[in-house]
This record gives structure tokens, C-alpha cells and sequence, in this order.
């Protein structure tokens, strides 16, 4: 499973881009999104997902 970022959370703040190590989060139409078919939630280099660790903004990445 993948996980994805609530447009309507998202601040665009860019945070998560860096952390990902699959390069799977890209800046589309105002916000940020998650690729699901190269998101790996960061199993077997992360205990949990980058993503969600560094985001600043309660439930903006959430599972998909």
C-alpha cells in the first residue's frame, strides 16, 4: 500500500520531497502528491514513512 497527501491539507510547505528515498513525491497543481506506484512507505530504509514524519500538518499524509 501507498500513501497519499490531502490536497486540501497540504501547505505545499516541500518538506516531504527531500525525505523520500524513492523520489516518489512530486509538486503537481499547487500541492505536493505521492507516486503509489513507487511509494514503498519507506519499508526496509525507515521504520515509518518519512513522509509522515517530517510533514508538519496533522493527517495531510495519510495511508491510501
Amino acid at each position: 500500500m501507498a500513501y497519499k497527501i490531502i490536497k486540501t491539507e497540504c501547505t505545499a510547505c516541500s518538506a516531504c520531497e527531500p525525505e523520500c528515498p524513492t523520489q516518489s513525491i512530486s509538486f503537481k497543481k499547487g500541492s505536493y502528491v505521492i507516486n503509489p506506484d513507487t511509494c514503498t512507505e519507506c519499508e526496509g530504509v525507515h521504520d515509518m514513512p518519512q513522509c509522515v514524519s517530517v510533514c508538519p500538518i496533522d493527517e495531510c499524509v495519510v495511508p491510501a
